[in-house]
């Protein structure tokens, strides 16, 4: 095999594991966020207006982790200088 040949799966593999890696943490964090938020719902009901607004801007930090993860993959299938992509 050819040294570009592997520098392509290698880029391909780790993409694939970047997704993986970046959706999973982002579904445990939204499921945690989204469960205390539930929590302190039955606890306060009258602070839901705070609550809610606060879980939103977790939710939307939490899930820029998975954006992220979903631009450097990619950036290594696509972009990748090492592989000849698209700006290469």
């Amino acid at each position: 095999m050819s040294e570009h040949g592997l520098l392509g799966m290698t880029a391909i593999i780790t993409a694939g594991l970047t997704m993986a890696l970046g959706a999973l943490g982002a579904a445990l964090g939204e499921s945690r966020i989204g469960a205390a938020a539930m929590d302190a719902l039955a606890r306060q009901p009258d602070e839901a207006s705070t609550i809610t607004r606060n879980q939103f801007v977790a939710l939307a930090m939490v899930e820029s982790t998975a954006i992220f993860c979903l631009v450097i993959s990619l950036i290594l299938l696509f972009a990748n200088p090492f592989i000849g992509g698209a700006g290469g």
